[in-house]
């Protein structure tokens, strides 16, 4: 049993928490929970790291049986711990590496384009709702924040293992040939003129959302075909990057039934 944070492996999971380039270099990331672990697809699973408590449940014990795994103190383990009520089990994993063509599989694909989103909750819950609404893939801008922060990853609740995403160096680059590929782009911007509903998303489709703040670059915004707006009243100007992404899906979901 592993009892101290002074140990090589601790370090370096720490590490692996808290550095985006070290992720990136090792080509790993982290996730925890009983959740994200039970479905994680075996070839991508490097190590386990259990405490003592997770080990001795039967239950448990069956699922590291092919297993390697490390046991560290539930004091240790804490510090490895990205949560504040930690479930016991963290795992190191393997990182993606899709193509911009994985994003448009299929007859009349369904992207979304995501422009310098920096809050992890956001992006996190953008893949879920993008597993559930059927999305194709996922594309970011570089300077979106990492996929791989343990934040991101708790919110995707186990998506991140099923939807295609790709982060370019040249966003602008892959929006032009998604155009002359023949897929429609949407953005979701306060100058829209139709609302959401009133387009048709059965054909190949892209949805640009823009940073929470200050919303899509002027650059960007001139590449969609279409803008569209979500219908508000009082005196709220636009909804969190995350909701209006989760609307704008599923109106595309409806429409494709």
């Amino acid at each position: 049993m592993i009892t101290s944070s002074a140990n090589s492996q601790i370090k370096n999971m720490i590490l692996l928490k808290k550095k985006a380039r070290e992720r990136s270099r090792q080509d790993v990331f982290l996730v925890e929970g009983i959740k994200m672990f039970r479905e994680l697809p075996a070839e991508r699973l490097q190590k386990v790291y259990v405490t003592p408590g997770f080990l001795g449940r039967p239950e448990h014990e069956r699922l590291l049986e092919d297993c390697d795994y490390e046991v560290v103190s539930e004091a240790v383990f804490e510090s490895i711990s990205d949560t504040k009520t930690p479930q016991g089990v963290i795992c190191v994993v393997k990182q993606y590496h899709y193509r911009p063509e994985d994003l448009t599989a299929g007859a009349a694909p369904l992207c979304m384009a995501l422009e310098n989103l920096q809050d992890p909750g956001n992006l996190g819950t953008i893949f879920r709702t993008a597993e559930g609404a059927g999305v194709t893939g996922i594309l970011l801008s570089k300077d979106c924040v990492d996929l791989y922060n343990p934040k991101v990853i708790r919110s995707t609740m186990g998506s991140v293992y099923r939807m295609p995403f790709y982060y370019a160096e040249d966003f602008h680059g892959v929006l032009r040939q998604w155009k002359k590929q023949g897929i429609g782009l949407y953005a979701a911007h306060l100058k829209g003129q139709r609302t959401y509903d009133r387009e048709d998303y059965r054909r190949p489709s892209a949805f640009l959302i823009g940073n929470e703040s200050q919303g899509l670059t002027e650059e960007t915004a001139k590449l969609a075909d279409h803008y569209i707006r979500i219908p508000m009243s009082g005196q709220v100007e636009s909804l969190n990057a995350a909701v209006a992404s989760a609307i704008l899906m599923y109106e595309a979901r409806r429409q494709r039934q």
